[in-house]
């Protein structure tokens, strides 16, 4: 019965789907208040039927109902609950679901909120979630039932993949996912403001917010990730440029750059066209994401619910959606010229090479992920793009970028002036000279680059600081001072912490690359090995089981200076479900470095273990400064000025006013 429910809440939520979208267009072009209200109805109610379908599907996984083919393919009874219910978005079917239940939701979002959008561009915004969601709806209703039964059951499942058989894993996707629907409502603003011929600074306004939440929770999805690879796969890297992995950052370039530019575009309706292209951008590199992911032409260890044949119904899905946007892009550019003048060294300037650098390196990580792909399908060849690659292109475009980010917000809008910039950030720059200078000089191994790069996380953290100072105007005692301290704009406080963020997880890769300390070795019970400043025994190794699997543990005492500092237990999982074995690591962190432990196989007829020991100094910085860097998002968008539909605080003049709902 639960299944029937889902699979006719699925099928309800895609007629839904389809009458938001003709009742939004219909609506908007005639003026007609009932099917604009109408459609904002349906977002509602697509949303609400899609959280019955999505809740229907976890609760067939919980209570392991082995006639539904997706939870036979993908879950055991034997499985911990929490991976159980993540068991509902760990295959094609469920992920798909999720998908569209995130952007039914986001839907839902623009229909509650935003009271000041003009009800005509409203309409048309849920017109274009609609007809996006109705598309989704209709490969997942056709192809990728995820309520499907088979009869007769079998009396088990074959088990989740085991490396989605953890927390990070559990949390990762539905994060990731919001950020690449969240993208939508952007995509979503700019076809509706090139319909309407509204493109300005309140379109700006009104789509920045939006663009600021996706950014927020892909950076968080990211980081997830980031870390569920550095201690689950037991390679002890954080970041590989995996094919997957550069899916989910090119969306993210593509939205800081939005972001920036987004500003221009509200402060001093500048770069309109630009802003337009980046909205189209982000949420195209989000299509082409979820293909690369779920087409399966890409060969990936994240890659763990991926199909060649629907995947071409995405392809087909992504082409139109990408295609049909970028043409009415090229129809309605005249309308997208700004008469706004700015001089060469203005803020305006300073953000629209931040917009190029960042679009730059997109592309260069889209090539870099495409072309392995193209020259396969030309000519058969096999070829890979490494990490040497993206390491060199995008390292080329980041430092000038990097160089540049704490002068922006230093800059005047419309002519700058940049002695008095430099003036401002003088302590920031004679601070990370100063730290480039001593890193260079106590350094004992790794390149020289390294010193060169914490120099440069130092600046854009001082910069940051050096930004809230100057805002703050020491003048007229401590007590004036803090009062302007806690009146600036979350906005200000949010811009700060994400360029200290990058800074931070910056110091955090060079110190986790560039001197760390790495051994792999066959040891015997009682053997000790040093590494970094502990020093490591293998006490041995036994038997353990857990709730769906059995496992190798292997008993290593952590000492530094003779003293005791942990006893890790890193493990080497089987699961019979899946006959799949995998590595669970063992990790002590002090916060600003981690000693990190993994268990290899043991060779046969041999009285050792394969040990691997990785010593990781300012590792804890990486996800440190992602979290900075959400959290800035987060201040920012909780910033009453760029609150969709929040009240005034000023009465507005009757001549300025929007058009109401």
């Amino acid at each position: 019965m639960i299944p029937e429910l889902g699979h006719f809440a699925l099928l309800l939520a895609t007629g839904l789907a389809l009458y938001q979208a003709i009742a939004g267009y219909l609506g908007a072009a005639r003026y007609a208040p009932a099917l604009m209200d109408g459609a904002r109805n349906a977002a509602l109610a697509q949303a609400a039927a899609l959280i019955i379908s999505f809740g229907a599907l976890i609760a067939v996984y919980v209570t392991s109902d082995f006639s539904v083919v997706a939870v036979a393919a993908n879950s055991h009874s034997l499985k911990p609950l929490l991976y159980k219910v993540a068991g509902a978005w760990g295959n094609h079917e469920g992920s798909m679901l999720l998908w569209s239940l995130m952007l039914a939701l986001f839907g839902g979002l623009v229909a509650l909120f935003g009271r000041r959008v003009p009800p005509t561009l409203k309409a048309r915004v849920l017109a274009v979630q609609g007809t996006i969601g109705l598309a989704f709806l209709l490969f997942i209703a056709f192809t990728s039932n995820p309520f499907d039964r088979i009869d007769p059951p079998p009396l088990d499942g074959h088990g989740l993949n085991p490396l989605l058989q953890d927390p990070g894993l559990a949390f990762h996707p539905p994060l990731l996912y919001a950020g690449y629907v969240g993208f939508s409502v952007t995509f979503a603003f700019a076809i509706a403001g090139m319909l309407e011929g509204r493109i300005d600074a309140a379109w700006a306004r009104w789509v920045r917010p939006w663009a600021l939440a996706a950014w927020l929770l892909l950076t968080l999805g990211i980081a997830l990730g980031s870390w569920w690879a550095y201690y689950e796969l037991g390679w002890g890297g954080f970041w590989f440029w995996d094919p997957v992995e550069n899916a989910s950052l090119l969306p993210w370039l593509a939205g800081a750059a939005l972001l920036h530019s987004a500003i221009v575009c509200e402060r001093r309706e500048a770069m309109k066209a630009w802003t337009v292209f980046l909205a189209l951008l982000a949420f195209s590199l989000s299509l082409l994401g979820t293909f690369l992911v779920r087409s399966g032409v890409i060969t990936s260890v994240h890659a763990f619910a991926n199909d060649p044949e629907r995947g071409v119904f995405i392809l087909g899905i992504m082409l139109a959606a990408v295609g049909g946007s970028f043409a009415l892009f090229a129809w309605r550019g005249p309308m997208l010229r700004s008469n706004a003048i700015f001089a060469p060294v203005s803020r305006e300037t300073a953000l629209a090479i931040n917009n190029l650098l960042l679009t730059a390196a997109a592309l260069a990580v889209l090539v870099g992920t495409l072309y392995p792909l193209v020259i396969d399908a030309m000519s058969g060849e096999a070829i890979s793009v490494g990490p040497p690659y993206f390491n060199l292109v995008v390292g080329a475009l980041f430092l000038p970028l990097l160089l540049l980010v704490p002068f922006g917000p230093m800059l005047a809008w419309k002519r700058g002036d940049v002695a008095q910039a430099a003036l401002r950030l003088w302590a920031a720059g004679g601070i990370a000279l100063a730290v480039g200078v001593v890193t260079l000089a106590v350094q004992t191994k790794g390149p020289w680059l390294a010193a060169l790069g914490v120099a440069l996380a130092a600046w854009l953290i001082c910069g940051a600081i050096s930004d809230i100072v100057s805002r703050v105007r020491w003048k007229g005692g401590a007590g004036v001072a803090f009062a302007r301290l806690g009146g600036l704009p979350g906005s200000v406080w949010g811009s700060a912490l994400a360029h200290a963020g990058v800074g931070v997880t910056l110091l955090g890769i060079i110190g986790a690359t560039a001197w760390a300390d790495e051994q792999i070795k066959a040891m015997k019970p009682g053997e000790q090995v040093a590494i970094g400043p502990y020093q490591v025994t293998l006490e041995g190794v036994g038997a353990v089981t857990g709730p769906n699997y059995s496992a190798d543990q292997a008993v290593l005492k952590v000492e530094r200076g003779g003293e005791l500092v942990r006893v890790m237990r890193p493990e080497r999982r089987f699961f019979p479900a899946g006959r799949m074995t995998t590595t669970e690591t063992a990790i002590h962190t002090t916060g600003f470095a981690d000693f990190y432990t993994a268990l290899g196989e043991r060779p046969e007829g041999a009285d050792a273990w394969t040990v691997r020991l990785h010593y990781k100094p300012l590792a804890p910085f990486i996800w440190l400064g992602a979290l900075i860097m959400a959290l800035g998002g987060l201040l920012s968008l909780l910033d009453r000025r760029l609150r969709v539909g929040a009240p005034s605080r000023r009465r507005v003049a009757p001549a300025a006013a929007l058009p109401a709902e």
